[in-house]
């Protein structure tokens, strides 16, 4: 169960259980007790620490981004399928809260339920968050409406595109019609004693 993973995590090698290992050889305290104990004070903090927010966004964004540089400069292309998943997730997420962070905010517990959630989707194995809601729910939702959001997508830089081409004629014309409606002297910049008046 849960604490055979914990205990297989532990015998990986990476930076947090390398630390670990170093704090474990300094104190003679098992690096199992190190872990659960740093995880108990994680938790604690998350609960009624100040700036929760913060530290829930760190765990979030930090590690990840660790691993999808890791992930980008190794040969093998799965583990960027892994954590390019995670980033879609993650942005959706970020979406989702922050429209509804007004509401959330209030709720207790919220930044640990958020860091246990970003911690869900970021876990490797068959159990990963973000794989389960991509497979789930985002994948399908995109499939039914990838033609749809292509074609809007197209037409509003079809839009902008030609907005953008028909800018300089209309501004030329808008400073044609309000030199022809201004009179002259209206129209010079104003010297430096009238600006001083002003």
């Amino acid at each position: 169960g849960l604490r055979q993973r914990f205990e297989r995590f532990l015998e990986q090698k990476n930076v947090a259980t390398e630390a670990l290992g170093a704090l474990e050889a300094r104190t003679g305290v098992e690096k199992r007790y190190l872990a659960a104990g740093a995880l108990a004070l994680l938790s604690l903090y998350l609960l009624f620490g100040y700036g929760a927010a913060l530290l829930c966004n760190v765990i979030g964004f930090v590690y990840p981004a660790y691993a999808s540089v890791k992930a980008i400069e190794s040969p093998n292309k799965e583990d960027d399928t892994v954590w390019l998943t995670y980033w879609v997730v993650y942005a959706l997420f970020g979406l989702v809260e922050f429209f509804s962070d007004l509401l959330l905010f209030w709720f207790p517990f919220y930044y640990a339920g958020k860091c246990a959630f970003l911690l869900f989707c970021m876990s490797p194995g068959p159990w990963n968050g973000a794989l389960i809601l991509y497979h789930r729910v985002i994948r399908p939702l995109f499939l039914k409406h990838h033609v749809a959001l292509d074609n809007a997508l197209c037409y509003s830089l079809t839009v902008r595109l030609s907005l953008s081409g028909c800018r300089e004629p209309v501004l030329q014309a808008l400073a044609r019609g309000r030199a022809l409606i201004t009179p002259a002297s209206a129209t010079e910049p104003p010297t430096t004693l009238e600006l001083n008046r002003m």
